[in-house]
Protein backbone atom coordinates (compact mmCIF):
# COMPACT_ATOMS: atom_id res chain seq x y z
CA UNK A 1 0.00 0.00 0.00
CA UNK A 2 1.13 3.74 -0.57
CA UNK A 3 0.98 5.83 2.50
CA UNK A 4 3.06 9.30 3.19
CA UNK A 5 4.75 8.96 0.08
CA UNK A 6 6.03 5.57 0.00
CA UNK A 7 5.34 2.47 -0.48
CA UNK A 8 4.68 -0.25 2.42
CA UNK A 9 4.38 -4.06 2.45
CA UNK A 10 2.09 -5.12 5.13
CA UNK A 11 3.00 -7.71 7.82
CA UNK A 12 0.08 -8.02 10.14
CA UNK A 13 -3.44 -6.69 10.01
CA UNK A 14 -6.19 -6.61 12.84
CA UNK A 15 -9.43 -5.54 13.11
CA UNK A 16 -11.41 -4.29 15.81
CA UNK A 17 -14.90 -3.38 16.11
CA UNK A 18 -15.72 -0.95 19.75
CA UNK A 19 -18.96 -1.40 20.88
CA UNK A 20 -19.67 1.66 21.77
CA UNK A 21 -22.06 3.68 20.41
CA UNK A 22 -20.98 5.22 17.34
CA UNK A 23 -17.67 3.27 17.26
CA UNK A 24 -16.55 2.32 13.81
CA UNK A 25 -14.88 -0.57 12.58
CA UNK A 26 -10.56 0.45 13.10
CA UNK A 27 -8.02 -1.59 10.91
CA UNK A 28 -4.15 -1.87 12.67
CA UNK A 29 -1.41 -2.08 10.04
CA UNK A 30 2.06 -3.27 10.81
CA UNK A 31 3.66 -1.88 8.13
CA UNK A 32 7.38 -2.44 6.39
CA UNK A 33 9.14 -0.13 4.17
CA UNK A 34 9.60 -0.85 0.55
CA UNK A 35 12.88 -0.79 0.14
CA UNK A 36 14.34 0.14 3.47
CA UNK A 37 12.78 -2.52 5.95
CA UNK A 38 11.51 0.25 8.44
CA UNK A 39 8.86 -0.37 10.49
CA UNK A 40 5.76 1.57 11.71
CA UNK A 41 2.07 0.67 12.65
CA UNK A 42 -0.74 2.41 11.19
CA UNK A 43 -4.68 2.73 12.46
CA UNK A 44 -7.47 3.72 9.89
CA UNK A 45 -11.14 3.73 10.52
CA UNK A 46 -13.45 1.68 8.37
CA UNK A 47 -14.31 4.12 5.95
CA UNK A 48 -10.87 5.67 5.43
CA UNK A 49 -9.29 4.88 1.63
CA UNK A 50 -6.09 3.18 1.44
CA UNK A 51 -4.43 3.32 -2.30
CA UNK A 52 -2.81 -0.03 -3.16
CA UNK A 53 1.06 0.16 -4.22
CA UNK A 54 1.36 -0.82 -8.12
CA UNK A 55 4.24 -3.34 -7.16
CA UNK A 56 5.13 -7.00 -8.78
CA UNK A 57 6.73 -10.27 -7.76
CA UNK A 58 8.56 -11.89 -9.92
CA UNK A 59 9.94 -15.59 -8.96
CA UNK A 60 13.70 -15.41 -8.98
CA UNK A 61 16.72 -17.82 -8.32
CA UNK A 62 20.15 -15.86 -6.65
CA UNK A 63 22.63 -16.05 -9.40
CA UNK A 64 26.07 -14.24 -8.14
CA UNK A 65 27.42 -11.68 -6.35
CA UNK A 66 29.92 -9.13 -7.45
CA UNK A 67 30.85 -6.68 -4.50
CA UNK A 68 28.02 -4.73 -3.34
CA UNK A 69 25.73 -5.49 -5.99
CA UNK A 70 23.52 -9.17 -5.71
CA UNK A 71 21.94 -10.45 -8.93
CA UNK A 72 19.19 -12.39 -9.35
CA UNK A 73 17.59 -14.38 -12.63
CA UNK A 74 14.04 -14.04 -13.17
CA UNK A 75 12.35 -17.74 -13.60
CA UNK A 76 9.97 -16.95 -16.20
CA UNK A 77 11.80 -15.00 -18.83
CA UNK A 78 15.65 -15.12 -17.33
CA UNK A 79 15.75 -11.09 -17.27
CA UNK A 80 18.56 -9.93 -14.64
CA UNK A 81 18.00 -8.11 -11.79
CA UNK A 82 20.77 -6.09 -9.32
CA UNK A 83 19.96 -4.76 -5.86
CA UNK A 84 22.39 -3.00 -3.84
CA UNK A 85 23.83 -3.95 -0.30
CA UNK A 86 21.69 -1.33 1.11
CA UNK A 87 18.19 -2.48 -0.45
CA UNK A 88 19.26 -5.94 0.55
CA UNK A 89 19.34 -5.15 4.28
CA UNK A 90 18.93 -7.98 6.64
CA UNK A 91 18.54 -10.20 3.63
CA UNK A 92 22.49 -10.95 2.86
CA UNK A 93 22.81 -13.49 5.40
CA UNK A 94 20.04 -15.51 4.39
CA UNK A 95 21.73 -15.36 0.82
CA UNK A 96 23.75 -18.44 -0.89
CA UNK A 97 24.73 -19.72 -4.58
CA UNK A 98 21.47 -20.59 -6.20
CA UNK A 99 18.94 -19.92 -3.58
CA UNK A 100 15.19 -20.41 -5.24
CA UNK A 101 12.35 -19.45 -4.36
CA UNK A 102 13.00 -15.52 -3.75
CA UNK A 103 10.72 -13.29 -5.38
CA UNK A 104 12.21 -10.23 -6.93
CA UNK A 105 9.70 -6.98 -5.59
CA UNK A 106 9.62 -4.24 -8.83
CA UNK A 107 8.31 -0.59 -8.28
CA UNK A 108 7.29 0.66 -11.91
CA UNK A 109 9.48 -2.45 -13.42
CA UNK A 110 12.50 -1.40 -11.25
CA UNK A 111 13.66 -4.00 -8.51
CA UNK A 112 13.42 -2.28 -4.92
CA UNK A 113 13.31 -5.37 -2.52
CA UNK A 114 13.55 -9.25 -2.02
CA UNK A 115 11.74 -11.90 -0.63
CA UNK A 116 12.69 -14.61 1.67
CA UNK A 117 11.58 -18.20 1.30
CA UNK A 118 10.04 -19.12 4.63
CA UNK A 119 13.36 -20.88 5.31
CA UNK A 120 17.21 -21.47 4.41
CA UNK A 121 19.50 -24.41 4.44
CA UNK A 122 22.57 -23.31 5.78
CA UNK A 123 25.86 -24.84 6.63
CA UNK A 124 27.28 -24.20 9.86
CA UNK A 125 30.72 -22.71 9.89
CA UNK A 126 31.71 -22.63 13.62
CA UNK A 127 30.49 -23.64 16.76
CA UNK A 128 31.52 -24.30 20.60
CA UNK A 129 32.18 -28.26 20.90
CA UNK A 130 29.37 -30.45 21.78
CA UNK A 131 28.83 -30.73 25.27
CA UNK A 132 28.77 -34.52 27.13
CA UNK A 133 25.06 -35.03 27.90
CA UNK A 134 24.07 -31.95 25.43
CA UNK A 135 21.20 -34.42 24.51
CA UNK A 136 19.38 -34.56 27.25
CA UNK A 137 19.80 -30.87 28.03
CA UNK A 138 17.96 -28.08 26.16
CA UNK A 139 20.81 -25.59 26.12
CA UNK A 140 21.40 -23.42 22.80
CA UNK A 141 24.51 -22.10 21.83
CA UNK A 142 25.63 -19.78 19.03
CA UNK A 143 26.63 -21.03 15.91
CA UNK A 144 27.74 -18.97 12.74
CA UNK A 145 26.81 -20.10 9.42
CA UNK A 146 28.23 -19.96 5.81
CA UNK A 147 27.14 -16.84 5.24
CA UNK A 148 28.27 -15.27 8.41
CA UNK A 149 24.59 -15.12 10.09
CA UNK A 150 25.19 -16.00 13.74
CA UNK A 151 22.15 -18.34 15.18
CA UNK A 152 21.35 -20.21 18.17
CA UNK A 153 21.46 -23.57 17.92
CA UNK A 154 20.85 -26.61 19.94
CA UNK A 155 24.02 -27.97 21.68
CA UNK A 156 24.53 -30.99 19.74
CA UNK A 157 25.01 -29.12 16.59
CA UNK A 158 28.63 -29.62 14.90
CA UNK A 159 30.54 -27.59 12.40
CA UNK A 160 30.04 -28.59 8.94
CA UNK A 161 26.24 -29.81 9.86
CA UNK A 162 23.77 -28.45 7.44
CA UNK A 163 20.48 -26.64 9.46
CA UNK A 164 17.36 -24.84 8.66
CA UNK A 165 16.73 -21.45 9.71
CA UNK A 166 13.49 -19.36 9.63
CA UNK A 167 14.11 -16.08 7.10
CA UNK A 168 11.36 -13.95 8.89
CA UNK A 169 12.80 -14.39 12.75
CA UNK A 170 16.31 -16.02 12.07
CA UNK A 171 15.77 -18.58 14.54
CA UNK A 172 17.06 -22.65 14.26
CA UNK A 173 14.04 -24.92 12.39
CA UNK A 174 15.93 -28.20 12.55
CA UNK A 175 18.35 -30.59 10.65
CA UNK A 176 18.73 -30.03 6.90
Amino acid sequence: MEHDGRVWAVRDLSRSTPTARGGGTLFRFKLEAIPGGDRQELTLKGDDMVREADLVRRQSTFSYRDGDEFVFMDDEDFSQYTLNLDAMGDAVGYIIDGLAGVYMLLIEGAPVAIQLPQSVELEVTDTAPVMKGATASRSNKPATTETGLEVMVPDYITPGERIRVNTASGEFMGRA
